[in-house]
C-alpha cells in the first residue's frame, strides 16, 4: 500500500487537490493533481491528471455542494487509487490571524479560531473550514494541517502592518497581513538553487488572477502589497487593487451602493476584467488589438513597476527580482514591460530567453538578478504536514 498526502486548496466554486506519496524528500510533482470547478453551478466537472501530465479522469458531477463534491473526489480517488492510502490533508487556509505563524494540526479549538476569522476574509475562510470539515467526516481518522497563507508575512516590522487608524480598531487585528504566502515560502526555499543573492534583498512579484508583491531580506518578508484584505495592491483579475478609501466613500453616497453593492464590485468587477470591459485572462488582453485591452495590460505592468519602487526602499535596496504565478510564469511581455520601466534599479533583460521562459532571463549588463521561477504552494502543504507531523 502506497501512502501519500493530500493537498486541498477550497475555494467559493472550485477544490484543487494534488497527491504526493510519503518520501524524503517529497518529490516535486504530485502523483495526480487536479480540481472540481462549477460547485453550485449545473454542471460542477472534476478534472485530474497524473504526474506526466496526462489527463487521466473528465467527469460530470451534475449539481453539487461542497460536500457533495469532496465526497465526490474522494470515491473517485478511492477507485481509482485502491493502492494508496491518504496518511494526511493539508488545507490551503487564507487567514491566520495574529495567532498563527506556522502551520498546525487542526484540533476543535484551532477550529474555533478560524471560524471566528470568517470576518477578517468572508470570500476566502468560510470555504477553507468547510473543506476541513469535510475531510474530517470523510476520512476521521486521518490529521488535517492548516497551513496559512497569511504565515509567512508575519515576519514583517510592525511599522509595515499598522495602519493609520485609531488604536482601538487596530486593536481588533485590523492590520496589514499579507496572503499568498505559501507561494513566498516556497520560492524563499528554491532561491539558493537559482541565485547567488538568495539571502538579499530580493523582491517576488507572485502574478496571476490573483496577484501580489512581497520584499524579503534574508529571506524573510519585510513588506508586501496586499495588506487587510484580497483586493489591496496590484490590478488583479477581477479585483481593484489599490484605492483611495474616498472613492469607496463617494460610490456609496452618491450611487446609494451597499456594502454588498461595494464588495461584488471590487472583488469580481473590477481589475483587469473591469478595465478593459473584455477579460479578466491576460492572455486574452494580450492578444486583443482593442485599445481597452491595452489600457489594462498598461495599468498592470504599471502598477507593478510602482510596487517594484517601493518595496524595493522597504528592503534597502535590490539584489533579485523574481517572477512565479501563471502570469509571472508564462507572459513574456508582462515581463518585459514591467523590467523596461524598471531599468532605473539596474534592470535589464535578456529578450531572447525572456521569450523562452528561461529560468534566468537577465540580461549580461543586468545589475539585479531576474529569475522566473515556477511556484509549487501544492508542495509547500505536503511538505509542511510531513514536517509538522513527522511522517
Amino acid at each position: 500500500m502506497q501512502q501519500g498526502i493530500l493537498t486541498i486548496n477550497a475555494g467559493s466554486s472550485s477544490i484543487k487537490f494534488a497527491l504526493f506519496p510519503l518520501a524524503h524528500p517529497i518529490a516535486a510533482v504530485a502523483e495526480v493533481s487536479g480540481q472540481i470547478d462549477g460547485i453550485g453551478a449545473e454542471d460542477t466537472k472534476l478534472v485530474a491528471k497524473n504526474r506526466a501530465g496526462k489527463l487521466i479522469a473528465e467527469e460530470s458531477l451534475g449539481q453539487v455542494n461542497h460536500d457533495q463534491a469532496f465526497d465526490a473526489l474522494l470515491k473517485w480517488f478511492t477507485a481509482s487509487h485502491q493502492d494508496w492510502e491518504i496518511v494526511a490533508v493539508g488545507h490551503r487556509v487564507v487567514h491566520g490571524g495574529e495567532h498563527y505563524s506556522k502551520p498546525i494540526v487542526v484540533t476543535p479549538h484551532v477550529l474555533t479560531r478560524l471560524t471566528s476569522y470568517f470576518p477578517l476574509a468572508p470570500l476566502h475562510q468560510p470555504h477553507n473550514v468547510a473543506g476541513i470539515l469535510a475531510l474530517q467526516a470523510l476520512l476521521p481518522n486521518v490529521a488535517q494541517v492548516a497551513c496559512f497563507d497569511t504565515a509567512f508575512h508575519r515576519s514583517q516590522p510592525d511599522v509595515a502592518q499598522i495602519f493609520g487608524l485609531p488604536r482601538s480598531i487596530t486593536a481588533e487585528g485590523v492590520r496589514r497581513y499579507g496572503f499568498h504566502g505559501l507561494s513566498y515560502e516556497y520560492i524563499a526555499r528554491a532561491l539558493p538553487q537559482h541565485s547567488r543573492r538568495a539571502d538579499g534583498r530580493v523582491v517576488v512579484a507572485h502574478l496571476g488572477n490573483g496577484a501580489s508583491m512581497a520584499a524579503m531580506v534574508n529571506r524573510k518578508c519585510v513588506a508586501t502589497t496586499l495588506g487587510f484584505s484580497t483586493i489591496d495592491g496590484l490590478v488583479m483579475g477581477t479585483r481593484v487593487g489599490n484605492l483611495d478609501p474616498g472613492v469607496i466613500l463617494h460610490l456609496m453616497e452618491t450611487k446609494g451602493l451597499s456594502v454588498k453593492d461595494m464588495t461584488k464590485m471590487l472583488y469580481k468587477e473590477s481589475g483587469l476584467l473591469g478595465v478593459s470591459g473584455i477579460s479578466q485572462d491576460m492572455r486574452t488582453l494580450l492578444s486583443s488589438d482593442k485599445p481597452e485591452a491595452e489600457e489594462a495590460v498598461n495599468l498592470f505592468c504599471y502598477r507593478i513597476a510602482r510596487e517594484l519602487g517601493s518595496l524595493t526602499a522597504a528592503a534597502g535596496g535590490i539584489d533579485a527580482l523574481v517572477f512565479t504565478g501563471g502570469i509571472g510564469e508564462h507572459a513574456a511581455e508582462v515581463r518585459r514591460r514591467v523590467c523596461i520601466q524598471s531599468e532605473w534599479l539596474g534592470i535589464r533583460v535578456n529578450p531572447e530567453a525572456n521569450a523562452r521562459h528561461d529560468l534566468n532571463i537577465a540580461a549580461g549588463t543586468s545589475s539585479v538578478d531576474v529569475l522566473v521561477i515556477p511556484t509549487n504552494e501544492e508542495w509547500m502543504m505536503a511538505h509542511h504536514a510531513q514536517t509538522l507531523l513527522a511522517l
